[in-house]
């Protein structure tokens, strides 16, 4: 079994923190280690670190390189362009299957936290035999805990099984509170990890069935990869080929999983002091409850602010109700488009 690491995100979310030549998944959020050096030491504990791949953006090589200093560049898949994961995935099982190796692969996010690496490893085990048979692709559904507004779900039958797998029978898109809400009542929904086990024949199989014209361009063009990856279309892996798959499972796991995806997360992560309050750096504040605030290179003083996102970096601040942190992204993406 081998791992892929994808680490080309943008990590909007988590701005003014990260920014997009050092995105979240290069920055340490839950621990002293960044998260995709986390995420590297996790599966290096059980996987022989010549099988842990990491994809990414060319431009992001240059830190890959600093924050993981072992790992050898044959095993960087780079995309020339960010793509969305439709291409990536595309590209990485291109990646394999023109070195004729068709080892089931672990295709991975660089910035979840998951404190029970051992249990996590266990359940890859039992999904690589899934996988390895008649284009079976395996993914791990999080019970949920909670109304969960932020993460995308995956309905289940619980009538249709392997193991401890149960037959996907629909993705289901971020879902408003009221139907998160619902959703906690039903015994077969769970939250979309973004951790795929299967094998790049099987990526090949479907993206030649679903994504037809975007493989051919990657296997049959005779331009170099950097104009043919420029008009490849940004499509989620989930609406390429997952949507569409005739034969994907997913193991339900009870196992501490956050994907760090927003300021929010990080109540999940570390405590929070008697008045609800998280902070970091040279915070100061009075009569200030539930709310996150980080510092960086500066003063910061919070006086009677209640339920807030305060985050002051170099490269800029940001003031937030926490109930808006799902539209942090959308403004960024509004504030760069004007530019």
């Amino acid at each position: 079994m081998k791992v892929v690491i994808m680490a080309g995100g943008k990590g909007l979310r988590f701005w003014p923190r990260s920014v997009e030549t050092k995105p979240k998944q290069f920055l340490a959020l839950t621990s002293n280690e960044s998260m995709l050096q986390q995420t590297y030491q996790r599966f290096s504990k059980y996987v022989d670190v010549a099988d842990i791949y990491v994809v990414a953006g060319s431009s992001y090589i240059p830190l890959i390189r600093e924050q993981l200093p072992l790992l050898d560049p044959s095993r960087m898949i780079v995309e020339p362009y960010q793509r969305d994961t439709g291409p990536c995935m595309a590209l990485t099982a291109r990646f394999f299957l023109q070195q004729e190796l068709d080892d089931v692969i672990v295709t991975t996010p660089s910035d979840q936290y998951i404190p029970d690496d051992a249990e996590l490893m266990n359940v890859l085990r039992e999904a690589e035999m899934i996988a390895r048979k008649d284009e079976s692709i395996v993914t791990l559904g999080i019970v949920p805990t909670r109304p969960e507004t932020g993460f995308g779900y995956i309905r289940a039958d619980a009538n249709s099984t392997l193991g401890q797998a149960k037959r996907v029978l629909r993705f289901v898109e971020k879902p408003n509170e009221q139907r998160a809400r619902e959703f906690m009542k039903e015994p077969n929904m769970y939250w979309n990890s973004g951790i795929f086990i299967w094998k790049p024949s099987t990526i090949n199989y479907y993206m030649k069935l679903h994504q037809s014209e975007m493989w051919n361009k990657l296997w049959l063009s005779d331009l170099p990869l950097e104009h043919v990856y420029a008009s490849l279309p940004r499509l989620s892996v989930d609406y390429a080929i997952l949507e569409k798959a005739e034969r994907v499972y997913t193991i339900p796991v009870h196992f501490v999983w956050d994907d760090v995806g927003s300021w929010n997360a990080l109540e999940r992560v570390f405590p929070t002091d008697e008045r609800g309050n998280l902070f970091f750096g040279d915070v100061h504040s009075l009569h200030a409850t539930n709310s996150i605030i980080y510092a960086e290179g500066q003063k910061v003083v919070a006086i009677g602010v209640n339920d807030l996102i305060i985050v002051s970096t170099k490269d800029g601040l940001l003031v937030c109700p926490k109930s808006e942190e799902q539209n942090i992204k959308l403004a960024i993406s509004m504030m760069e488009a004007s530019k």
